[in-house]
Order: C-alpha cells, then sequence, then structure tokens
C-alpha cells in the first residue's frame, strides 16, 4: 500500500485530504495573539480580513520533525510506503524537518519529495500521484513520474497589491511605495528553483492579465490534467482573467482560494492560474 501526504502550503485542507485517503501535515499560523492550524480551523476569508485590517503581520511557523513522526511510525508499523510532497525547500524548512523525522524513524518507505513549488500545484502532483497508486504502481516508481512531472506544474499570478510584499520583508517600503504610486501590478511565477520570480512589471491590472496570456500562447497544455483559475480573496479580478483565457482558448476546470503560505505575501485581489505544460 502506498500513501500520499501533502503540507497545507498546498492549499488542500485536512478534511480534503481525508476525502482522498491523503496525509496532512498543518503549517502553524500566528495571527495576533491566537494560532491557528492551516488547513484545520482557519477560514481563508477571515485570514485575508485580517491581512487586511490589522497591523500584526501573520506568522507562520514550519512543522517540527516530531508532527511527522508519528505518521512516518504507523506507517513503519503498517509497512506502507509513504510519498510526501513537500513544498518547496527554497521556500521554507518543512522539508528539512520531514527528513529529519525520517531518519530518527529509520524508515526506507518514506520517500520525500521536493515539490519546488507551493499551492494548488502540489495539489496537482497529488491528485496525479494518487491516480498512479490505484494503477498499481510503487512508491518508488510514483517518485520517478512525479519527479518528471513537477517541472511542468506552472503558475503564474497577478498582484493588485505591492503592500504585503513589502510587509513580509520581499520588497522594500520605498519601492512598493513608488510601485503603488505608478499602478505597478506585477506578475510572479514560481522558478524552476522553486522561487517566487517576477515575470513582469505592468502599469494597471488590465495589462497585468494581458501579460498572463501573453504568457500562454502558444504553450500547449498537458491533457488530462486540470487547469486551475486562482485568487486570493475577491474573485472579481479572477473572474476578468478567466474571460480572457477563454478568449484564447483555455478553458478553467475549477477556481480555487490561495491559503495562507502564498496568501501572506501577495495579498487580496489577486489572480492567477495553475496548468500543466505538455511533455
Amino acid at each position: 500500500m502506498v500513501k500520499i501526504m501533502v503540507d497545507s502550503a498546498s492549499d488542500m485542507t485536512k478534511e480534503l485530504c481525508l476525502e482522498k485517503g491523503m496525509e496532512f501535515i498543518p503549517i502553524a499560523v500566528q495571527l495576533g495573539e491566537k494560532e491557528y492550524l492551516d488547513g484545520v480551523n482557519l477560514n481563508r476569508d477571515y485570514f485575508y480580513e485580517f491581512l487586511i485590517k490589522s497591523e500584526a503581520f501573520p506568522q507562520t511557523s514550519q512543522p517540527s520533525p516530531a508532527n511527522f513522526v508519528d505518521i512516518f511510525t504507523a506507517c513503519k508499523e503498517q509497512q506502507e510506503e509513504l510519498i510526501y510532497l513537500a513544498l518547496s525547500s527554497s521556500l521554507s524548512g518543512t522539508m528539512q524537518s520531514a527528513i529529519l523525522a525520517k531518519n530518527m524513524v529509520e524508515y526506507d518507505g518514506i520517500y520525500i519529495v521536493d515539490s519546488l513549488t507551493a499551492t494548488f500545484n502540489i495539489m496537482v502532483m497529488a491528485d496525479y500521484a494518487a491516480g498512479l497508486v490505484k494503477e498499481g504502481m510503487s512508491a518508488k516508481e510514483i517518485v520517478e513520474k512525479i519527479e518528471e512531472l513537477k517541472s511542468h506544474v506552472k503558475v503564474i499570478a497577478g498582484l493588485d497589491t505591492l503592500e504585503y510584499l513589502a510587509k513580509g520583508g520581499r520588497l522594500s517600503k520605498a519601492a512598493a511605495s513608488i510601485g503603488e504610486m505608478v499602478r505597478i501590478k506585477p506578475v510572479i511565477e514560481l522558478t524552476p528553483e522553486g522561487e517566487v520570480g517576477v515575470v513582469g512589471k505592468c502599469i494597471g491590472k488590465n495589462k497585468a492579465m494581458v501579460a498572463i496570456c501573453k504568457q500562454l500562447e502558444g504553450k500547449k497544455l498537458k491533457t488530462g490534467f486540470p487547469v486551475y483559475l486562482i485568487y486570493s480573496y475577491g474573485e472579481e479580478n479572477a473572474a476578468s482573467l478567466e474571460s480572457r483565457l477563454n478568449n484564447i482558448g483555455i478553458l478553467i476546470t475549477d477556481t480555487l482560494q490561495i491559503g495562507t503560505a502564498i496568501g501572506t505575501h501577495i495579498g487580496p485581489n489577486a489572480f492567477g492560474l495553475i496548468y500543466v505544460e505538455d511533455f
């Protein structure tokens, strides 16, 4: 038996993972004086409302090795194989906690994969892996397939504000202030190294949407994989993007709300797309 595991930076919830038969590790989020578990007891709209209204900036805490040990130990005792699709090692130390836990448990049936990505990109990989489990593949075979897939799972998004990049220390306050004055709307992606990269700096959200569509022109999407429209807080911008995408022949599988791991830094009214390039 092979099990799939994700952390909450995948933007999957514990409830959804239970439905899919997957294991789940939450990331702790501190909002003011209160701590929540992402994907367990933190409502996403509430999170974004806090982000907008509060002077305090949300703080996240990666799971400790101890958080992983119980799950890994249960797999060892039951002689099950487990594949953990971890949040990009370039964005968090969560994967390192899992590696330490595996060493503590001393079980070779645990496979830890650096997804080199975040948000629903990880869910795309997890669903693909779960399908391979049903086909009867071993964990080693599935990991090889995921390694082939992961560089082709893409996300591109437009931000409505630079404020939260500055609050999170990803951009200087001076640069953010100047950018806001001239209505800069950055278009971002996750690089092959698993880091946040800027594709373009556009004047106004309409030009940001045009830039996203231009990035997609001429690209062939892999059949059999979903295309997800994503948003943070407020769906209006995402709906406008969907209309533009439809005009270039890209049809959306579902619309999904980005969670806290990425949402903390991109703020409200962000919009984007997750897709799989042909390979």
